[in-house]
């Protein structure tokens, strides 16, 4: 709060600020001469001084989407010796927080009268090696020119989004453009066996969505019950999506969803930090398999 007040005391006055903010203009007034001169500064003072910048950049570096674990994580990652309780407590002092996720919303509806593969997945989303499961699904997006639905694809191995799209209907072709973009991305004809996993919803069980996979040699597999805890992983990756991007702001055209889109698939592959991974981002995880791979090789050889 004390921020506030140093960067806008010009435009609005300290005291009308600190009445506004609920601050005594005299702590503000001690905060802002221990800032002009730092040996009146505590040692935890100074140190908290010297990390404030650290946490904030971590913050805005990652979209502004971390809470205290994450930015601790990350500062750590960086080799930065902090308590997380100390991180906290200076995001709050900075009036930094992370995103909170909302309701989940259902948007792909099924066809009652479309034959449905069998769920080879039974709700475990798990696997060994990358390519090995797939989950599909997409979202909904309200922006001024009228609705848009982003598909996503998501490898389960390393939770990383190996395809999307974004469209301005729900129709089976777009769904099948992130497929597309995920097939050629991948390859997945170099490994075994590859299970691609998604709901019920019309577009998944559609014959030309079906046969794309079986040209690719892709086996299908959709969700028996026909709810979200059917294609749990894939609801999650959405509900991350909407919390880190969308909801955030108003949109006005598909073109600005599109870029902002990228971007977040960009950074959410090669920086954000994943608990269930270890607090590694999916491409670091997917190295790390990769390597170890190579390694064992080197060994039997």
């Amino acid at each position: 709060m004390y921020r506030l007040v140093d960067e806008h005391r010009e435009v609005h006055g300290v005291e009308p600020m600190c009445r506004v903010l609920q601050i005594a203009p005299s702590a503000y007034r001690r905060h802002a001469a221990r800032l002009r001169n730092p040996s009146l500064l505590s040692a935890r003072a100074q140190r908290d001084a010297m990390l404030m910048p650290t946490i904030e950049r971590v913050w805005n570096d990652n979209l502004q989407v971390y809470g205290a674990d994450k930015v601790w994580m990350q500062m750590s990652r960086e080799g930065a010796t902090v308590a997380r309780c100390t991180v906290e407590r200076l995001m709050r002092e900075l009036g930094l927080q992370g995103v909170r996720r909302g309701k989940v919303v259902r948007t792909t509806v099924g066809d009652p009268k479309a034959p449905c593969p069998l769920d080879k997945v039974n709700r475990q989303f798990c696997a060994q090696r990358p390519n090995q499961l797939w989950v599909s699904d997409f979202t909904y997006v309200s922006t001024w020119q009228g609705w848009l639905y982003v598909a996503f694809v998501v490898d389960v191995f390393a939770r990383r989004i190996v395809g999307w799209r974004v469209s301005t209907s729900m129709i089976t072709d777009f769904v099948l453009d992130a497929l597309e973009q995920a097939l050629y991305d991948r390859q997945p004809e170099r490994d075994s066996s590859l299970i691609h996993h998604s709901d019920r919803g019309s577009q998944y069980v559609s014959i030309r969505y079906s046969e794309r996979l079986a040209e690719a040699g892709v086996e299908p597999s959709v969700g028996s019950k026909g709810d979200s805890y059917d294609n749990a992983l894939a609801e999650t990756i959405n509900g991350l999506y909407k919390a880190e991007v969308i909801h955030r702001r108003t949109w006005k055209t598909r073109e600005a969803v599109e870029l902002a889109t990228l971007t977040w698939v960009s950074w959410f592959n090669n920086h954000r930090l994943m608990g269930p991974l270890g607090y590694i981002p999916p491409a670091e995880a997917e190295a790390n398999y990769y390597r170890q791979l190579a390694e064992q090789s080197a060994v039997a050889a």
